[in-house]
C-alpha cells in the first residue's frame, strides 16, 4: 500500500516489512545457496512470521475494533491488514511450492523426508522403541471431546488434531473422540533421525513419530482408526499491565508475559486436509473467529525449525566455516584498557570474535585499577558470558551497575531471570526508564589511569555476535566517554537534564540533530559543495524524515542506502528520490549494523549507533549514535557500505513496488559483499602479520 501525498510517497510499513520477509523466502530458492541453508531460510521466514502475526498483525486488528467501537473506522487502517493478508496468502503458496522443491533436492542428496507411512520393518521397529523408552512419557493427550471448559495452550507450539473412530461402524459402537497432543519440541528436536540404510539418510517429522504411534497412546479407548493433522495458532502478544502504584515493575512484567500467554487468537493454521467436522471442533474449541486470519496448508506448520535442520555430517551442504578474523593489536596486548587508551579500537562482529569484547569485561572485573563498571543490558545470550563478567567483577569489590531493559519483545521473561541473579550477587540492577526503552548499547569503564567506554549498533549477546553483523567502538576519547557516563546517570536519575555535544541521543536530541545533518547536505548541495548521505540500517520508515530525504535528494545530494528491513521510500520518483538509491542485503549474516556518512561540505562526518529511523526510536527510546573519529576506523566503514552497494549477487532492489529484483551492476564479475568483506579483513590481518615478521627479521 502507497501513500501519497503532495510532500512524500511512502509505503506502509507492515507491508514494507512483508516485501523484506519475502526477500528472505527468496533466498530459500536460490540456488547460489547451499542446500541446507535454504531450509535454514525458509525457518527464518516462518519465525519471521510468526512473529509479525503476534504483534503487527495483532496491532492493527486492535486498531481497527477500537475504531469499531468509537463508530469511526480508519478506512487506511483496513487496506493496510487486507494488503498484508493478500501478500501472506501469495507468499504461503510460494513457500510450500519452496518447501517442496527442497524435499525433492533433499532426495538428490540421498536425504529422505520420510512419514509414518513409508517406514521399513527395521524402521518401525526402531520408532517404536523411542516411543517406548523415551516419547512415551512425554505425550499428554487431551480428550477434548470429553472437555467442557477451553484447554490451556501454548501459541509456540504445534499440535496435533486427532479423529479417533472405527473403521468399520456397528449400530452400538460407532462414536468418535476428538483429542489434541503437543509435540513435545523442547524436549525433543523437531527432525528424528532414523537408522541409515545404506546410502539413504531418513528423516521424520516427530509429529510422523507421533502419528505412527497413535494406536499405542489411544489403546484404552478400544478404537481403531486414528486421524492426526496438524495445526497452530498464533495469540496476540501485546502485554497488558496492572497499573497498581504498589506492585514492583519486576512483578508488572512477569504478570504481562503471563497475559501473553493467554492473548486472543489471530492466526489459525490448519492441514487443508483436515476434515471439516473436525476442524468445526477445533475452532469452536480455540474460539477461532471468523474474523481470524486462517491459513489452509500443508502437511507441516511451524517450520522455524527448518533452522535446525539435521547437518548429518554434510558440511558440503552448509555455507563454508568463517572462522573470525584475529585482531593483531588485540593478541599483542597484555592490556586491552591501555591499548584502547592509546587509540581507538572496534570490532565488527562476526567477523571479528565477540570474545574482545568479554575479554576486555574479564579484565575489568580482576584489574586493580579499575572501580567501576555500567552497561547497558537489552537482550543476552542464554548462559551469558557478560553476565558472568560482571558477577566476577561484583564479587571482586568493583562497584558494578546494570541497566536491564525489560520489556525487549520476547526477552522479558529470560532479563527478568537475569535482572534477579545479578540483584542477588551485589549488582545494582536498574530496570530501564519508565515510559521509554532504553535500546543503546554501552558500556563504561572507570578506571584510576582513565576512563574507557563502548558503544555498539548491537546488542552485548554473544549468540547473536555469530551471526548478527555489528560494531562496537571502544574509546578513550574524553569528551565522548564522559558524556556516555553522563547519559548512564540520567538512566540512573531520570530527572537529570544532560546535554550531549558529542552524542546523538534519543529522545531528547536525536531527530533534531539528525534532519540537521540532512538538511546541511541539502545546504551543501544548492552551494555546489560535496553533499552526499550514505546509510546503512535496519529500518527507514518515520515520514519526517523521510520528508527531509526527498527534499534532499530534490536538491541533489546523492543518498545511497543499505536497508535490510522496513523502507518506506519510494526511490526513482521524478523531481522527488531520483537521487535515492536503496539495497538490502540477505546474506549468511543478518544486516544489522547501523552507520551514517555524511559529505558534509567534503569533511566527512561519521556516526555508529543503535537507533533505525523510526518513531518509536526517535521519540520513545533511548538511543545513541557515537562520532567516529578515528581515521582507520572511518576508512573501515565506509568499505563496508561500499561493498554493498557494489553486491550483485545478494543486493536487492528496494524502491517500494516489492519485486525484489537483484541489483545489477555494470561490472560482470560476481561481488557478494559479506564474502569479499571477510576476505578484505583476512588479507588485512595477515598482510599485518607479515609486516611485524619482517621487522623482526
Amino acid at each position: 500500500m502507497i501513500k501519497k501525498s503532495k510532500k512524500n510517497y511512502t509505503v506502509n510499513r507492515d507491508v514494507s516489512w512483508m516485501y523484506f520477509n519475502r526477500r528472505i523466502l527468496d533466498e530459500a530458492s536460490n540456488q547460489t545457496n547451499p542446500l541446507l541453508e535454504r531450509l535454514s531460510f525458509l525457518g527464518i521466514y516462518s519465525n519471521n512470521l510468526d512473529e509479525f502475526f503476534q504483534v503487527r498483525v495483532a496491532t492493527l486488528r486492535r486498531m481497527i475494533e477500537i475504531e469499531e467501537n468509537i463508530h469511526h473506522v480508519n478506512t487506511d487502517t483496513k487496506k493496510v491488514l487486507k494488503k498484508v493478508l493478500k501478500l501472506n496468502e501469495v507468499y504461503t503458496k510460494d513457500f510450500e511450492t519452496t518447501f517442496l522443491a527442497l524435499h525433492a533436492e533433499l532426495q538428490n542428496e540421498n536425504i529422505f523426508l520420510v512419514n509414518e507411512s513409508q517406514l521399513s520393518a527395521g524402521q518401525k521397529e526402531f520408532v517404536d522403541t523411542f516411543y517406548r523408552e523415551e516419547l512415551m512419557n512425554s505425550l499428554f493427550p487431551i480428550l477434548v471431546s470429553r472437555m467442557s471448559v477451553e484447554p490451556v495452550l501454548n501459541d509456540k507450539s504445534i499440535y496435533l488434531a486427532v479423529k479417533i473412530s472405527d473403521s468399520i461402524k456397528q449400530e452400538k459402537k460407532n462414536k468418535k473422540e476428538y483429542a489434541l497432543i503437543e509435540i513435545p519440541t523442547e524436549e525433543f528436536t523437531r527432525f528424528f533421525v532414523l537408522p541409515k540404510e545404506g546410502e539413504k539418510n531418513c528423516i521424520m517429522f516427530l509429529e510422523d513419530v507421533i502419528r505412527f504411534c497413535l494406536p499405542r497412546i489411544f489403546a484404552q479407548l478400544n478404537h481403531d482408526k486414528y486421524e492426526a493433522y496438524t495445526i497452530k495458532f498464533t495469540r496476540d502478544a501485546e502485554m497488558e499491565f496492572d497499573n497498581t502504584a504498589y506492585q514492583s515493575i519486576l512483578d508488572k512484567i512477569s504478570k504481562g508475559v503471563k497475559s501473553r500467554k493467554s492473548g486472543l487468537p489471530i492466526r489459525f493454521v490448519y492441514d487443508r486436509e483436515i476434515p471439516a467436522d473436525l476442524l468445526r471442533f477445533t475452532e469452536k474449541l480455540l474460539k477461532i473467529e471468523k474474523n481470524d486470519v486462517h491459513v489452509s496448508g500443508g502437511r507441516y506448520h511451524n517450520l522455524k525449525d527448518l533452522i535446525s535442520f539435521p547437518l548429518l555430517k554434510r558440511n558440503e551442504l552448509k555455507y563454508t566455516n568463517h572462522p573470525p578474523i584475529p585482531i593483531l593489536a588485540f593478541d599483542e596486548s597484555i592490556s586491552l584498557i591501555s591499548l584502547i587508551r592509546k587509540k581507538d579500537q572496534y570490532l565488527h562482529c562476526p567477523y571479528h570474535s565477540f570474545d574482545n569484547f568479554i575479554r576486555l569485561l574479564r579484565e575489568s572485573a580482576i584489574s586493580p585499577e579499575v572501580k567501576e563498571i555500567k552497561i547497558s543490558i537489552y537482550r543476552l545470550a542464554k548462559n551469558s558470558k557478560v553476565i558472568k563478567a560482571l558477577i566476577c567483577a561484583a564479587m571482586n569489590g568493583k562497584k558494578v551497575t546494570a541497566i536491564v531493559e525489560l520489556l525487549a519483545r520476547f526477552d522479558e521473561s529470560s532479563n527478568i531471570n537475569w535482572a534477579k541473579k545479578m540483584q542477588d550477587t551485589g549488582i545494582k540492577v536498574i530496570l530501564g526508564v519508565e515510559g521509554l526503552k532504553v535500546h543503546s548499547k554501552l558500556a563504561h569503564i572507570t578506571a584510576r589511569k582513565g576512563n574507557i567506554a563502548c558503544i555498539g549498533t548491537g546488542n552485548f549477546h554473544e549468540g547473536t555476535a555469530t551471526v548478527y553483523t555489528d560494531f562496537t567502538l571502544m574509546t578513550a576519547h574524553k569528551s565522548i566517554v564522559d558524556e556516555v557516563e553522563s547519559l548512564f546517570e540520567f538512566l540512573e536519575q531520570p530527572y537529570l537534564n544532560p546535554s550531549f555535544k558529542q552524542l546523538i541521543v534519543a529522545p531528547q536530541f536525536m531527530r533534531k540533530k539528525i534532519i540537521g545533518l540532512i538538511k546541511t547536505e541539502t545546504e551543501n548541495a544548492k552551494k555546489g559543495l560535496p553533499a552526499y548521505i550514505l546509510c546503512k540500517i535496519n529500518h527507514i520508515v518515520d515520514e519526517k524524515i523521510i520528508d527531509k530525504l526527498y527534499e534532499a535528494s530534490n536538491a541533489g545530494v546523492i543518498i545511497k542506502l543499505l536497508v535490510r528491513g522496513n523502507c518506506s521510500l519510494i526511490t526513482d520518483v521524478p523531481k522527488l528520490s531520483e537521487n535515492i538509491r536503496t539495497l538490502g542485503i540477505i546474506d549468511r549474516y543478518l544486516e544489522h549494523s547501523r552507520v551514517l556518512i555524511f559529505a558534509n561540505g567534503g569533511e566527512e562526518r561519521y556516526f555508529i549507533g543503535s537507533a533505525d529511523w523510526m518513531q518509536r526510536n526517535l521519540d520513545n527510546r533511548v538511543e545513541v549514535y557515537t562520532p567516529v573519529y578515528d581515521p582507520e576506523f572511518q576508512k573501515q566503514l565506509k568499505t563496508v557500505i561500499e561493498f554493498g552497494l557494489k553486491d550483485n549477487v545478494k543486493a536487492r532492489i528496494v524502491d517500494g513496488s516489492g519485486k525484489n529484483e537483484l541489483n545489477t551492476t555494470s561490472d560482470e564479475t560476481s561481488f557478494r559483499s559479506q564474502e569479499e568483506l571477510y576476505n578484505f579483513y583476512k588479507n588485512n590481518y595477515e598482510a599485518n602479520l607479515f609486516e611485524k615478521d619482517q621487522a623482526i627479521i
